[in-house]
């Protein structure tokens, strides 16, 4: 049965494409696929229509889609020298479609050529407006991201016991994944970052096989999905005892993640965030040494607008989920960066990160 959050996805979708005067949407990114019908799987394209629903796909995912998407008609669009484009043409022409919108954000030139040439409708520019409707999350969804963080959570509680002199960050990337998977999380993990050492101060270092070293700052920005949903949390903990450079450069880091969250409620713009990260930061070094996004939506896909900083004025809706990550980091000597993935609400926001912000010493 299909869940009924997917069916007021639809829903909306229609209710733009009524507003509009359009007769179809065409939808080819991914997490939006996911959004309108609940697909999990690959190669696959949707046309929405005022009553009907096509999926596209290949033989591969045909058995799946008979499974998942049971009220739309399944279309295999890869035959010998077809494209995507002549199975959206034989529809056009069979159930007299005069316009389609797109996600022209997304759409590849190649496919747009090839629409442009074989579909006898006038095509629409929707830019992100599917994106848009992902913002405000539905009360299963968020449900949903609530797991997502627990999982992630669970899985920081069992890695810590890891982290140690000697192991590498390679070693330790691969194990926080499958602790994850272990915890619940779907098995399509993306991409996580476990750094130590100078390279914390690289926002998005990638996991090598360096080696732990007593006195190693180790971070770890990563996350899983339950559902499809995503969870994305940072913390950073110290081999050892820590320095007082190390202490002070993270009880900064502390300070400036709380006061971040302390602005954040429904109704503010997003470019307020920024400047209050820096207020703790004023009168020291570190002020020069932070980045300006701290912070961003999630939902089926990672970096999900809005974000937060000061170049985005966008405001903040209750039921947005948003990461809240400010950071420092010095080059080549390493970085803080503590991240929470919070539910947004009238008065405040709920934390759904579980996990302290006190430095750990392992």
């Amino acid at each position: 049965m299909k869940r009924m959050f997917i069916m007021m996805n639809e829903t909306k979708i229609r209710e733009y494409m009524e507003g509009e005067n359009l007769d179809a949407f065409f939808i080819a990114k991914r997490v939006n696929i996911r959004f309108a019908s609940g697909w999990t799987g690959d190669d696959s394209y949707i046309l929405l229509t005022k009553n009907q629903q096509f999926f596209l796909t290949d033989p591969r995912y045909i058995e799946q889609a008979e499974i998942e998407l049971p009220d739309y008609e399944i279309i295999n669009w890869r035959l010998p020298d077809k494209t995507v484009g002549d199975s959206i043409a034989e529809l056009t022409d069979k159930y007299k479609i005069k316009t389609i919108a797109f996600e022209d954000d997304y759409l590849t030139y190649d496919m747009y050529a090839d629409f442009n040439k074989k579909v006898k409708a006038t095509l629409f520019q929707a830019g992100q407006i599917i994106d848009a409707m992902r913002v405000v999350k539905s009360p299963e969804e968020i449900a949903y991201l609530r797991i997502s963080c627990e999982i992630a959570c669970r899985a920081f509680n069992r890695i810590v016991k890891d982290i140690r002199v000697g192991v590498t960050e390679k070693e330790l990337a691969a194990k926080l994944s499958l602790y994850m998977v272990e915890e619940g999380a779907d098995t399509q993990p993306y991409g996580n970052i476990l750094i130590s050492g100078k390279t914390t101060s690289l926002l998005h270092g990638i996991p090598s096989s360096k080696a732990v070293e007593y006195g190693d700052f180790v971070l770890m920005d990563y996350g899983c999905q339950y559902h499809g949903y995503m969870s994305d949390m940072t913390r950073t903990v110290v081999v050892g005892k820590p320095t007082a450079k190390q202490k002070e450069v993270y009880e900064y880091a502390k300070r400036s993640l709380e006061a971040s969250e302390a602005v954040i409620k429904a109704g503010i713009s997003t470019k307020i965030v920024y400047p209050a990260s820096l207020e703790p930061l004023k009168g020291t070094e570190y002020t020069k040494l932070t980045y300006d996004k701290i912070g961003h939506s999630i939902g089926l896909f990672v970096h999900e607008y809005p974000y937060l900083a000061e170049t985005f004025d966008d405001i903040i809706e209750t039921g947005t989920v948003l990461t809240v990550e400010p950071g420092i980091y010095i080059p080549n000597w390493g970085g803080v960066r503590i991240e929470d993935q919070i539910l947004v609400t009238d008065d405040g926001y709920e934390n759904m990160i579980s996990v302290p912000h006190d430095l750990i010493e392992l």
